[in-house]
């Protein structure tokens, strides 16, 4: 049975304006020139401000006002009323921002690690059958240069996708084939292989090969664990031979792929930072990157276009569907004006609450000089909502005198030492950094002795919590850091 009812609620909704700004404050600095110019593409009354005329007419008067808008001729608002005409673009559904659409990063010209693998297929010695079946095999290979699936699974594949009947056996054989190719140990199904395939190009009538050689056929769970006296007990091999070994072993690529992936990522981590910290008389100033985002205004040249709209006559229907198109694209341009300001002040509030909090880390650089800090911190000095500070925070870097950093690097959680005094985590790990780096490589420290150097030094830290923030550091086990003499 339908009924009818009315009810009332109460929502909250963002206005375009602040969706706009909302994105804007995510980009980093890097990103923010390639959003304007798709703004002055998109958008034919926005204008970049001539540099010689930055002086003339400045950026706060042309997003406060133009002479489009608020000239002693004309007024858009009082040529016609939008109750009793409604232009066509009111009429049609968009609930998408341009930001939302997907934007295809630029490809680096140059050749793929499977099209490399592709084209030396040329030099084996296949027939059609199993040229198909090592593309195939090809194609499986990951970005490390490792088959990590079972040829049983990739000849069900071939069968059903290529209806190749094709066995284990087979593929094996092929397989073999491709480990002969460039680079050295690709294809392999393991870690174990891999180094292996690797030694075997090496001159194995060598002592130190044999030995590295052995070490990886028969003892290569102890050699991962690093239980170097099992070794020399099973191998019966001293101490020298074994290090000897060892050095070669460690010269070994463990992943064959990567001198394709790593050309790739050179690429990406291209820093721009978004703020510069200077210091000027001992004192930390804090500067916005602006110097490759250019100075917009309201366009002037549609002027003449309006005046003839506008002569045309309340009656001509194109004529109020052109300036209806006009005064959308006035007012998207204006909030978009209004939008970059905004995110200058925010991020230079933000960026200015951080440097406050943190002052001395940033006058000498000393992490030991980092106070603990959230983003409530932060929040409760500029008086933003917590989203809004992580959002700037978010992929924004900035560069003192010292280096660049991440602004997320500055904030930390905090806990009490011995004085009851509230220190920062960071400091913590920078100590405990500081640990690793000087201990005897050949009987390292474990957490029970990090924790008692920590406590000593007025830290008191369980030993649960040395073994995060050792592995937060991206530092192993004492067993694993262990080194021959």
């Amino acid at each position: 049975m339908l009924k009818q009812r009315l009810e009332q609620k109460l929502q909250q909704k963002l206005t375009p304006q602040q969706i706009q700004l909302i994105k804007l404050l995510e980009i980093p600095a890097v990103s923010l020139e390639q959003r304007i110019k798709e703004e002055l593409e998109k958008n034919p009354m926005l204008e970049e401000e001539e540099k010689e005329e930055k002086d003339e007419v400045t950026f706060e008067e042309e997003a406060g006002s133009s002479e489009l808008d608020s000239s002693d001729e004309f007024s858009l608002e009082d040529y016609y009323n939008e109750d009793e005409y409604i232009p066509e673009y009111k009429l049609k559904t968009n609930n998408h921002s341009v930001d939302d659409k997907r934007v295809d990063m630029p490809a680096v010209a140059t050749v793929s690690f499977h099209e490399f693998l592709e084209s030396q297929l040329m030099e084996l010695d296949l027939d059609e059958k199993q040229h198909m079946l090592a593309s195939f095999i090809v194609g499986n290979i990951d970005d490390d240069g490792y088959i990590r699936r079972p040829l049983s699974s990739i000849a069900d594949d071939i069968a059903f996708l290529q209806n190749i009947q094709t066995d284990e056996i087979e593929l094996l054989g092929i397989l073999k084939q491709i480990q002969e190719l460039e680079p050295v140990g690709v294809g392999a199904r393991d870690l174990q292989e891999c180094l292996l395939l690797q030694l075997e190009q090496k001159n194995l009538s060598l002592p130190k090969f044999q030995i590295a050689y052995k070490i990886l056929k028969k003892s290569f769970d102890e050699f991962s664990k690093r239980h170097y006296d099992k070794i020399k007990q099973r191998l019966n091999i001293t101490d020298a031979e074994l290090k000897e070994a060892l050095d070669e072993i460690v010269k070994l690529n463990p992943k064959p792929g990567s001198i394709f992936s790593n050309a790739t990522d050179s690429v990406i981590e291209n820093i721009i930072p978004d703020f510069f910290i200077e210091l000027k008389d001992g004192n930390p100033v804090l500067l916005l990157n602006n110097r490759n985002q250019p100075e917009l205004r309201l366009s002037k040249a549609y002027n003449d276009i309006i005046g003839s709209a506008m002569n045309g006559g309340k009656g001509n229907s194109k004529n109020k569907e052109l300036l209806s198109f006009l005064k959308q694209k006035i007012e998207s341009a204006k909030w978009f004006i209004d939008a970059i300001h905004q995110r200058q002040q925010t991020l230079f509030n933000v960026m200015q609450a951080i440097l406050n909090y943190q002052l001395e880390y940033f006058k000498t650089g000393d992490e030991k000089k980092l106070r603990p800090m959230i983003l409530k911190d932060v929040a409760d000095v500029t008086s933003l909502d917590i989203s809004t500070i992580s959002r700037v925070v978010n992929s924004k870097y900035v560069q003192t005198h010292f280096g660049i950093f991440s602004l997320k690097s500055f904030f930390s959680e905090s806990m009490q030492n011995e004085a009851g005094e509230e220190v920062s985590t960071r400091e913590i790990k920078s100590i405990l950094q500081d640990c690793v780096n000087n201990e005897d490589k050949h009987s390292p420290l474990t957490d029970d002795d990090l924790a008692d150097i920590l406590k000593a030094k007025g830290y008191p830290i369980a030993r649960r919590t040395v073994a995060k923030y050792r592995e937060q550091l991206g530092i192993s086990v004492a067993r694993l850091r262990k080194e021959l003499n």
